[in-house]
C-alpha cells in the first residue's frame, strides 16, 4: 500500500477524521471504528511503516514508545487489564499496512480469547 492511499497517514496528517486520544510528535491514538472490545483504541506511527516485518534496527525504540502511551491510555482510563496486539502481515491478521497497537480492554470479566 502507498502511502498516498493509506487511511492511517490520512488520520495521521489530521486529514481524515477520528476520535483522537492521544497524540504527540511520533504517534497518534483513536478508537477503532470496529471495535472487538468496550474499549479498542489503536496507537498508530505517524511516519508510514508497514509492519513489524519492516522495521529497522534503529526504529526499534518507536515500539516501547507505542507500548508506553498504550499504558497511559489504559491508566487514564482506569483500565484493570487490557490486552495489547499487534497483528503482523496477512497471515498474522494484519489489515491495515500501517504499523499500530491494539489496546483492548474494559470488560467486566476475565477474557479467554479475543479475534482481532
Amino acid at each position: 500500500m502507498a502511502e498516498s492511499d493509506c487511511i492511517f497517514c490520512e488520520i495521521a496528517k489530521g486529514r481524515s477524521p477520528a476520535a483522537v486520544e492521544y497524540e504527540d510528535d511520533l504517534v497518534v491514538a483513536f478508537a477503532d471504528i470496529n471495535p472487538v472490545a468496550p474499549v479498542h483504541i489503536l496507537v498508530v506511527t505517524k511516519t508510514h511503516l508497514a509492519s513489524i516485518s519492516e522495521m529497522k534496527e534503529e526504529e526499534e525504540e518507536l515500539i516501547g514508545h507505542m507500548v508506553w502511551v498504550a499504558r497511559k491510555i489504559a491508566e487514564n482510563r482506569k483500565l484493570e487489564g487490557y490486552k495489547l496486539v499487534f497483528n503482523v502481515g496477512e497471515k498474522g491478521g494484519q489489515i491495515v499496512f500501517h504499523l499500530h497497537l491494539h489496546l483492548l480492554g474494559g470488560w467486566d470479566e476475565k477474557q479467554e480469547e479475543i479475534r482481532i
